[in-house]
């Protein structure tokens, strides 16, 4: 059992310590979140605190597209979506953008207080379960992108993609929400996070490739272009996420750890 523990600590300390630095920096800083509850421009402050947190996980950054990521321009963000440090991403590049509303499962609301400061922080929670309210929600989010060029950021695999290979298939509420307040679609790739792998319990620190790729315009498309808009955009990701998956690859050792037991 002592010998279980040591290996599961060895292997998940740097999540353990991202957690905890963005919980207590988070619930620091709620009661600079109350001057503005629910404010957008909260998330934009703090995350300069909590992107120091980088630095203890030891994951270095490579942000592409910035003249993308700065423009002022509502948008729905769409990104593929690993690992909880994507969230890390987030603070990282948020620095070069105007205002972003992540989009989160009501679940991690409950995940005290880390969620309830990014509910006052701006975070958008969606029940997935109560269409209703998820419709609700998201007509919230959709008036902050179209009043106040807040780029709203969703996840369209819906979980974690734990494969290397290729993205896993979309779904459709983020194109449905860019269709219908007729809003740019800003597709943003993360690169494999091949310092993680839970075959053989290795969990360095390493380098991620972040690229925002040109808007995808949606103005005059209808209910009936979601899949095909999907779909475009989902390929123009994928062939982006296999060039910087080649080029981390070449820039790795022989016999990486990382690499083992994925498939190719």
């Amino acid at each position: 059992m002592l010998a279980f523990c040591i290996q599961w600590l060895a292997f998940n300390w740097r999540t353990i310590v991202f957690y905890v630095f963005t919980s207590f920096f988070s619930l620091l800083g709620m009661p600079y979140f109350l001057l503005r509850p629910c404010n957008p421009i909260n998330c934009s402050h703090w995350t300069r605190i909590l992107r120091l947190s980088t630095y203890l996980v030891g994951i270095e950054w490579e942000v592409r597209g910035l003249e993308v990521l700065g423009q002022r321009r509502g948008c729905v963000a769409v990104a593929n979506h690993q690992s909880s440090f994507d969230i890390l991403g987030m603070f990282w590049f948020w620095r070069w953008s105007h205002l972003i509303a992540a989009v989160a499962k009501k679940e991690i609301f409950y995940a005290w207080p880390f969620g309830l400061a990014a509910w006052l922080a701006g975070v958008v929670f969606i029940d997935r379960i109560n269409s209703d309210k998820a419709r609700g929600q998201l007509a919230h989010a959709a008036k902050l992108m179209a009043e106040h060029d807040v780029k709203l950021w969703l996840f369209p695999e819906g979980t974690r993609n734990k494969r290397r290979r290729c993205l896993m298939p979309f779904k459709k509420g983020a194109f449905h929400v860019a269709v219908a307040c007729q809003a740019p679609i800003m597709p943003v790739v993360y690169s494999p996070y091949y310092f993680i792998n839970p075959h053989n319990n290795f969990h360095t620190g390493g380098k991620v490739i972040v690229t925002a790729l040109p808007y995808v315009e949606t103005k005059g498309l209808t209910m009936a272009d979601v899949d095909d808009l999907m779909t475009k955009v989902r390929s123009e990701m994928e062939k982006v996420y296999q060039q910087v998956s080649e080029e981390l690859k070449a820039e790795l050792p022989p016999n990486y750890p990382g690499l083992v037991g994925f498939e190719d």
